[in-house]
């Protein structure tokens, strides 16, 4: 089980991010009733410098739990990243109001 979790973080490698720690935690559900959509659950913590980002993945087994898990925690570094990045950069991206650009609408001359 271990090298299946380290095989599907490994992905998570790749996106960077600067994740400094991740931790894994699986858990079997004894009773059915109990965990209506299966009865592995897993949860990722994945601290980076200044945030930390969980996941939380259940399925009938663990590998189907750890993708879910492990799907999510791309998605939120994805959006991490991509924040952190606008706002290094200075959203220098973003369109500018024909009021506040200093080209303006030439319609006043």
């Amino acid at each position: 089980m271990r090298q299946a979790a380290e095989h599907k973080l490994a992905r998570i490698e790749r996106l960077g991010g600067g994740m400094q720690r991740v931790e894994v935690e699986v858990f079997e559900e004894h009773n059915p009733r109990v965990g209506s959509q299966g009865t592995h659950h897993v949860e990722i913590s994945a601290a980076a410098r200044r945030t930390t980002l969980r996941a939380v993945g259940s399925g009938h087994d663990v590998e189907s739990a750890l993708d879910q898990a492990v799907d999510r925690l791309e998605r939120q570094i994805s959006t991490y990243r991509s924040k952190l990045f606008d706002r290094l950069t200075g959203r220098k991206n973003r369109l500018k109001s024909p009021r506040t650009s200093q080209y303006g609408s030439s319609s006043s001359e």
